[in-house]
Parts: structure tokens; C-alpha cells; sequence
């Protein structure tokens, strides 16, 4: 069953709490919890098991808008049974909008990231990042004056150095940075797991005012 969000999770910052509340929808999580003795029998240890249940507890079902990159990201997030891969346990949170060479999967460590063909990409420290990169992608187009994208290998030349990283996103192969009047974000996952440079992306919103970088 779909139902407007009341309660948001904690952890989120008030600009992604609001933009959750206002614009997703949560569906039932997944009773995962009765998996467990199937998933044990199978060879998945117990600590897996609690992280799988935990995460579709605290965000199973959570149906966002579209990010503006990864083909929107996950339909929903909804949590799977863990597998070992080469960077350890992992599990796939949610199936893709379109027909795309990668998965979307929470770490070892609870990273938010991407597996495909060159292996796993992890673009943010935990799934919190993830939200919140998408909630500042909305609210920096609806606030800026010009909006400017560079690709590819063009990406590299621009100067983030005076900028200030945002830590709320964090951002690990995708980043977003904030200037004097201007937001950047930098999305270097795509490029690193398919090996191609030219998936590079940078999209930079200027003409903020201070609610428009910062947005609560």
C-alpha cells in the first residue's frame, strides 16, 4: 500500500527531510525478516542478514523523484539478499528505471554505489548521501539563474580548489561543492564503472543566492 511520508527517517538534513516529505511515497517495506532462516541455510552469516533487514525496515518501499543522472537512480529502494563479491557483502536496493549496465547496492561499509562491469563503484558513504544529493539537484534548478553542464574528460579542468565540499552528500565518486554564488556537482560514477571516460558529468547551477545555496 502507497501512503504520503509522515515520520522521515533520521539523519537527513531539514532541505532533504522537506524534499522526502513533500515528494516521496512509501510503500510497505518488505517483511525480509522471514527470509532469514532461507538466507542463513544458504550460507549468508547472520550480521548480513541484520543489515539487510534493518535497511528495508528503515527505507524499504521509499519511492523518490528521478536523480538527474544514473537514469534516476533506483524505481524504489527496496532491499535483496546479500551476496559476497570481491569488495565483500553487498546488496542490491532497488531496480533500475531503464535498461542500464549496473546495479544500484549498498556496501560493506553501507556505501551507496554501482555495480557493473568494471566492478563496484562507491558514490557515497551511505544511502543518506544519496538522498541527499538528489534533494540539493532539485531545489539548486529551482533556484538558479544559469545552469551549465560539462562532460567528459572536460570535467578534470575545472577548478574546484576555492570551493567548499559539501559533507552532507558524502560524496565519495560523486561529489558536490558550493562557491560564492554558485553550486557544482560532480558525478564521476558512471565513467569509473563502465571505464569510460567520456560518462564524466558536471553540472553547475550559479546565480544562488543564500537560500539558494543552501536551502535550510
Amino acid at each position: 500500500m502507497e501512503r504520503n511520508i509522515g515520520d522521515v527517517p533520521t539523519g537527513l538534513t531539514r532541505r532533504a527531510a522537506t524534499f522526502v516529505r513533500m515528494h516521496g511515497i512509501r510503500m510497505d517495506p518488505l517483511p525480509l525478516n522471514e527470509e532469514r532462516d532461507r538466507w542463513l541455510a544458504a550460507g549468508v552469516p547472520a550480521e548480513q542478514i541484520d543489515r539487510v533487514v534493518d535497511f528495508e525496515a528503515r527505507w524499504g518501499g521509499l519511492v523518490l523523484p528521478p536523480s538527474p543522472v544514473y537514469d534516476g537512480g533506483p524505481r524504489y529502494l527496496s532491499a535483496d539478499v546479500p551476496t559476497l563479491e570481491s569488495n565483500g557483502w553487498c546488496f542490491e536496493v532497488g531496480t533500475q528505471r531503464s535498461a542500464i549496465p549496473y546495479l544500484f547496492a549498498i556496501g560493506p561499509s553501507g556505501e551507496f554505489g554501482l555495480f557493473g562491469d568494471g566492478g563496484w563503484t562507491a558514490l557515497h558513504r551511505d544511502i543518506e548521501g544519496w538522498i541527499e544529493s538528489i534533494a540539493l539537484a532539485r531545489h539548486a534548478a529551482l533556484w538558479a539563474d544559469t545552469i551549465k553542464v560539462v562532460r567528459g574528460i572536460a570535467v578534470d579542468d575545472l577548478n574546484l580548489q576555492a570551493l567548499e565540499e559539501i559533507a552532507e552528500v558524502q560524496g565519495l565518486w560523486d561529489t558536490w561543492w558550493r562557491g560564492a554564488d554558485s553550486l557544482v556537482a560532480v558525478y564521476r560514477g558512471e565513467a569509473e564503472v563502465l571505464r569510460h571516460p567520456g560518462a564524466l558529468k558536471a553540472v553547475i547551477y550559479s546565480g544562488l543566492d543564500e537560500w539558494g545555496l543552501r536551502g535550510g
